[in-house]
């Protein structure tokens, strides 16, 4: 759960220019694809086998 605190932190890294929101998988068709380094997975994937990245 966030609080002020983090809403705060967030809000100066925004103007800052970094990024602050959580990513997660996008989609390609019927494929995740990794926001990191753009790997193709099945749906049923739970992580990145090409960069190991795993949505938080």
């Amino acid at each position: 759960m966030a609080t002020a605190n983090d809403d705060i932190f967030d809000e100066f890294l925004d103007e800052r220019g970094h990024e602050t929101e959580s990513l997660s998988w996008e989609r390609d068709y019927n494929k995740k694809r990794c926001p990191d380094c753009g790997g193709l997975h099945g749906l049923e994937a739970s992580s990145c086998t090409v960069c190991g990245w795993q949505p938080n």
